[in-house]
């Protein structure tokens, strides 16, 4: 239940946030906004930490530097989702970007990539994101 919680709570925030965004660089530019998104959210993030950390900075040496690129790969996220936004909508954008994320997801836990715990693919999983992208040409037809 707590998983379904946060996955919701993500969802609304990330729908929103491409919305905020968007509006934001449209009046102070994309790269500007995304500078502000993310110096905003590392200041948010620090305080986060000084109240609740519990980890350890030191154990970074000891992890996949891959694993290192999140926060290059959220300035493409954010710069992407503003862009998309802003030619698509919000409500377009975000059901191509929902079944992007759940075919790659699909990929990453079917190989077991980036040391994932590996997940069966089976044909259910196959017509479930068939059916979305369905929903998605269907959601987009003009009337």
């Amino acid at each position: 239940m707590k998983g379904i919680f946060f996955a919701i709570t993500a969802g609304l925030f990330i729908a929103m946030q491409q919305v905020f965004n968007t509006r934001l660089g449209e009046r102070i530019g994309f790269w500007e906004t995304n500078t502000f998104v993310h110096g905003s959210g590392f200041v948010f993030s620090l305080i986060l930490l000084m109240i609740a950390g519990t980890g350890s900075f030191s154990k970074i040496v000891e992890t996949n530097k891959l694993y290192l690129l999140g926060g290059m790969l959220g300035v493409i996220i954010v710069f992407s989702a503003m862009t998309a936004v802003s030619n698509l909508g919000a409500t377009y954008s975000v059901a191509i970007l929902l079944v992007t994320q759940l075919i790659a997801a699909t990929v990453i836990d079917s190989l077991g990539l980036f040391g994932s715990p590996i997940i069966g693919f089976d044909i259910t999983k196959l017509l479930g994101i068939i059916i979305m992208i369905a929903g998605i040409i269907v959601f987009k037809l003009k009337g």
